[in-house]
């Protein structure tokens, strides 16, 4: 009978060049960052994830003030990563109460007219 040897542990991950295993890439690390600083600044925020395509995704921010910016990540994955990293509500579609939250300003209503209202052109 074959004597059987007990299989080795595997060796441990080696630490990437850019720091630990657990720690997110540079580019989901600089989305997580303005995220927070986006929610904090804000009172709170919820975020919204749309597919562009070969371009990326869109992150769609609301703030608890009703103020809303968006981010672009180069991947669905890396937007997903730096939005759940970043600790923010994430809403399937930008409808209902999420839209709602939206607060426009002169500069999106003028943007939204064009030139009907003698705002810049939509070129």
């Amino acid at each position: 009978m074959a004597e059987t040897q007990p299989t080795p542990a595997p060796a441990p991950a080696a630490p990437s060049p850019s720091g630990p295993a657990d720690r997110p890439p540079r580019r989901t690390a600089r989305l997580v960052k303005e995220i927070r600083t986006f929610a904090e600044a804000h009172g709170g925020a919820g975020a919204q994830i749309a597919y562009l395509g070969r371009k990326g995704a869109r992150i769609v921010l609301v703030g608890d003030d009703g103020r809303w910016g968006d981010l672009v990540a180069p991947s669905m994955t890396v937007a997903e990563d730096a939005v759940r990293r970043s600790g923010v509500t994430v809403h399937e579609s930008f409808d209902g109460e999420f839209a709602a939250k939206v607060r426009t300003g002169p500069y999106e209503w003028s943007r939204m007219a064009g030139i009907q209202l003698g705002g810049p052109r939509n070129t």
